[in-house]
This record gives structure tokens, sequence and C-alpha cells, in this order.
């Protein structure tokens, strides 16, 4: 493993405003950075009262204007919400104000649900338009003719690093053929983990972005003093995800020690398989877990995500990640 990074949605709990929700991110963030995270990559959700990300590129320009170092990204932008040459100026523009330090990661779900979809798009195109609306991007970003008809400025020569996300077998395809870095939602969808990562490096084709396979995989981290309090932390994120399945999604609830009494037995057992993928536990249980994960599926990155209710226990979590992953970097 060369680099370990963080995923945040700027998660809303049920005593915050947004404005709070999104304070509490640029924490993080600064935490993160202070730790030697790579990444700091914000998800694109919308109509959730939970999540403060929905405006994704407004949130990381605000972020990156409260951090130094660390690149700060899209984990990422939901592509079928956008035409490509909007996108582009939008990351033109933050990778003019924060050269160097802007990532790309680009979605093929619409990231809500299909009447939000409608609300946003105003028209429901048929068929996959993804892989070439990634590709009228990668044009926007590059370097293109003087005559060209359509140019996005911002955004043409920036070369804003561009990553393809997925949580099925089409993202690993995809960016194998396009040549492009990939990222695996395993911290929700670990299913197809281990067959996506080996289809991807196997039928990757080197490209004028990328001249090897770099796979990124997510993995969900809670850590705290003890076992029995980082479970019951990660009550919180048990309870959201039940919440989204059971199509109920709202601001994060404070943790309980009694889940079980919260969530139906066969969600809940639905919501432990997909969030399978992670670390649980005292700053040792994460290790072993980590060290575990990272042997078995050997990414060249790993992106931590997590929903905490209380944000110090936040910040303290993401310092045994980083304790945990430095050990295990190469």
């Amino acid at each position: 493993m060369k680099r370990f990074s963080i995923l945040d949605l700027a998660p809303v709990t049920e005593e915050q405003t947004m404005s709070q929700a999104m304070a509490a991110s640029v924490a993080l963030a600064q935490h993160a950075e202070s730790l030697g995270f790579h990444r700091f990559w914000l998800a694109e959700h919308h109509n959730i009262a939970g999540i403060a990300s929905a405006a994704t590129s407004v949130l990381i320009g605000h972020i990156a204007s409260a951090t130094k170092t660390m690149r700060i990204g899209a984990g990422g932008i939901m592509l079928p919400n956008h035409a490509p040459m909007m996108v582009a100026e939008q990351f033109g523009t933050l990778a003019a104000l924060y050269p160097d330090r802007i990532d790309l990661g680009l979605g093929r779900a619409p990231g809500s649900d299909m009447d939000t979809a409608r609300a946003l798009r105003r028209n429901m195109q048929g068929g996959d338009q993804f892989p070439e609306d990634v590709v009228e991007l990668l044009n926007f970003l590059g370097d293109n003719p003087n005559d060209a008809k359509v140019r996005a400025f911002p955004g043409e020569g920036s070369h804003v690093p561009v990553w393809i996300l997925g949580s099925s077998l089409f993202g690993a395809q995809l960016a194998a053929h396009l040549g492009l870095p990939y990222a695996f939602a395993s911290h929700f969808a670990p299913a197809h983990l281990e067959q996506a990562l080996h289809i991807y490096r196997t039928k990757f084709r080197p490209s004028q972005w990328l001249g090897a396979p770099y796979a990124m995989m997510a993995m969900g981290v809670v850590g705290a003093d003890t076992d029995e309090e980082a479970r019951f932390l990660h009550s919180t994120q048990l309870m959201s995800f039940a919440n989204v399945i059971q199509g109920a999604p709202g601001k994060l609830r404070k943790p309980v020690s009694d889940v079980e009494a919260h969530v139906p037995a066969h969600i809940l057992g639905h919501v432990r398989g997909a969030m399978s993928i992670a670390a649980v536990g005292s700053p040792s249980t994460v290790q072993r877990r980590v060290t575990d994960i990272v042997g078995q599926y050997a990414p060249d990155e790993v992106i931590v995500t997590s929903m905490i209710y209380d944000l110090p226990a936040r910040l303290a979590s993401l310092t045994i990640a980083s304790e945990a992953l430095s050990a295990l970097v190469e």
C-alpha cells in the first residue's frame, strides 16, 4: 500500500445545522491533513437530510481553502446528473485555485432516487451514456486545438486527475479500458471487490493519464479506546445505512448500546454484510483488521470512511486509523 486517504459525506447529526456539519468536515479535513492522509474526498448525494455534500464542488473548494497540502476531491461526482462541460468548468476552476491538489472521481449512479434524479436532470435519457460522457469530460480537461468549437474555460489544459468509481464490475472494465485509476466502494458493497480488482489489473491498458493500474479500495474504520466503545459508536452508521435501505434516510442518530432493538434483524443482517470491509474496535483490533484486509486485497491505496455522531470521537477514530494505516505504507 502506497497511501491512505479519507472519504467524507459531511454528515449532519440530529443536533446540527448544515453550517455546523460543514464546519465539522473542515475540522475533520484539517485533522486528517495533520495525520498524513493523502486525499480528502467528498461524495455527491441528494435529497438526504443527513448529508451536506450535495453541492460537491462548492464544498470541495471550501475544504481546499481550509487546508494546505492534502489533495481534495470528489469521490465522486455522479456524472449522469451533469453535463460534462459543466463538470470540466467547475473542476478546472478548482484546479486553477488550488493547483495540483484537486481530484475528480466519477460515478455512474445518480446518487439519489429516480424522482430526485428527474428533478436534477429535468429529462431522463434512455440508455447508459456514462462511458461517452467520461470521454467527453476527459477531452474538455485535456489539450484541444485552437479551432475546437466548444472548449471549457477554466478546465482545458488543467488535466485534473480523473478516477472511475464503482461498486460493480462495469467500472473496473471501463477504468481498465480507458487507462484511469480506479476506486471500489467496498465500504458498502464488498461482494464484487476481489473480482473487480482482478479485472481492472489484468485488463488495464496504459494511457496518457496512467502508465500502470492504480487501485483504491474503501474501508469503514471506527476506532476507540475499547472494542465495546467502538461498537457503540459504530451503531450510528449501522442505523443510518438501515434507514437508507428502508427508504427513510435522515440525519445521523445518536449511538445506542442495543442496535438490535432499533433495526429489524433481517435489515441489520444485510447492513452488517454490506459493511463487512471494516475495522471496528480498539487500536490493536483496528490494526489487526486493517492489516488483514490490506494483506488480502493488496490495494495501492485505502480510503477510509465512518459515520460517527460526536466530532471529538470521530477525530480520535481518525487518529487510530492513521496509526494503523501508516504502519502498512511501503
